[in-house]
């Protein structure tokens, strides 16, 4: 029988009537996938949405910038592989060659005007672009674990965080009932009370603190994690002076005026029974860490015109030969990023120049 639209007229009427209701039941599956991912089904239901909604929130919208780490600089160029990890790993860019990077410097936050010394914390986040062109996407952070576990766990920081219209601070009896209430952040704490905000981008080491699989041409797996290790460790081109609230990109252009600047890729294996599902926990400091390889950084511009700004720098895009783990902030970490970029990527059209005035937050779509 014919599978076209006009075999349906040809059919008798009771199997015309079952092959409407099997259409209609195929209609509604859909529309019920849409609304549940949407979120219109389970309003309560934790979504990329809301994980942005609240960073706007705690923040304001600066319309064209990402809702985090907002406040950043572009930079670029190579990884050279020096082949230690092609045993466990058959991606590309371990290979004994040298891979173009896009990448970017950036603080913590929503406010891309926020000062320098205000957080403690830099990232990195890197695009390398295999010559198979395949891509391999990461965003790090210099610090060695994350405040919580779970997406859920994250939005509830978030909330906790959100300063009280009254002070235009955090209320700190909300913030000590949510520390209160996730213990495993114990670790993030205490290595928070004694860091402080760095003078230069170049000196800090990059932790991947997500727990990744490396798989090698003969499909075996291995676990895990990575930092990109600093070469200049020194503050001799230390240009942080009192109220200037953009040092890092200053210092930034100084030091590679007087050269590249490089890191060591430093990838960790993990031993069995190690977890790769919690990014509150370090794995026991005894085991083997591999040199993977070398990035070079050559040149920086400004994030508003450099080639960083209309990148997704979604960890969960990754070559053949390396997978996410089963650690719950990736997938969530690659929705909320995709939201941010579409709304950010969106609102640019509407741009009257790269000076932004912030505006209140968008209201809440969802409860």
């Amino acid at each position: 029988m014919s599978d076209s639209p006009s075999s349906l007229f040809r059919m008798t009427p009771k199997r015309q009537a079952g092959a409407f209701l099997l259409i209609a039941a195929i209609v509604a599956a859909f529309a019920l996938l849409f609304g549940y991912v949407g979120g219109w089904l389970a309003p309560h239901r934790l979504t990329p949405k809301r994980i942005v909604n609240q960073f706007q929130k705690n923040a304001g919208v600066f319309p064209g910038y990402r809702r985090n780490h907002a406040k950043g600089v572009c930079v670029s160029g190579y990884f050279e592989g020096n082949g230690n990890a092609v045993p466990y790993s058959m991606a590309q860019v371990f290979t004994r060659s040298r891979t173009p990077v896009v990448g970017r410097f950036a603080i913590p936050g929503s406010n891309p005007y926020a000062p320098d010394g205000s957080v403690p914390i830099r990232s990195l986040a890197l695009r390398f672009t295999q010559a198979d062109g395949q891509q391999w996407r990461t965003g790090m952070n210099a610090m060695p674990v994350f405040p919580v576990s779970t997406p859920q766990a994250f939005y509830a920081q978030l909330k906790a965080t959100q300063p009280d219209p009254a002070t235009g601070k955090p209320d700190p009896s909300k913030v000590a009932a949510f520390f209160a209430a996730h213990p495993e952040a114990a670790a993030f704490r205490a290595w928070a009370k004694t860091a402080k905000p760095s003078a230069s981008f170049a000196t800090e080491s990059y932790h991947s603190i997500n727990a990744f699989i490396f798989i090698n041409a003969a499909g075996q797996r291995q676990a895990v994690r990575w930092v990109m290790a600093p070469v200049a460790t020194d503050a001799s081109h230390d240009i942080h002076k009192a109220g200037d609230p953009n040092y890092l990109a200053a210092d930034l252009s100084q030091r590679l005026a007087n050269g590249p600047l490089r890191w060591h890729l430093m990838v960790t294996l993990a031993n069995p029974g190690d977890p790769t599902n919690d990014a509150t926990r370090t794995w026991p400091a005894d085991r083997r860490s591999i040199d993977a390889g070398t990035l070079v950084i050559d040149h920086t511009t400004p994030q508003e015109s450099g080639p960083c700004r209309d990148i997704n720098y979604d960890p969960t895009v990754l070559p053949d030969g390396i997978e996410i783990s089963d650690d719950p902030l990736l997938p969530a970490r690659s929705a909320a990023y995709a939201a941010s970029y579409l709304r950010r990527t969106s609102e640019e059209a509407h741009l009257p120049g790269t000076t932004q005035t912030p505006t209140k937050p968008a209201p809440e779509a969802t409860p």
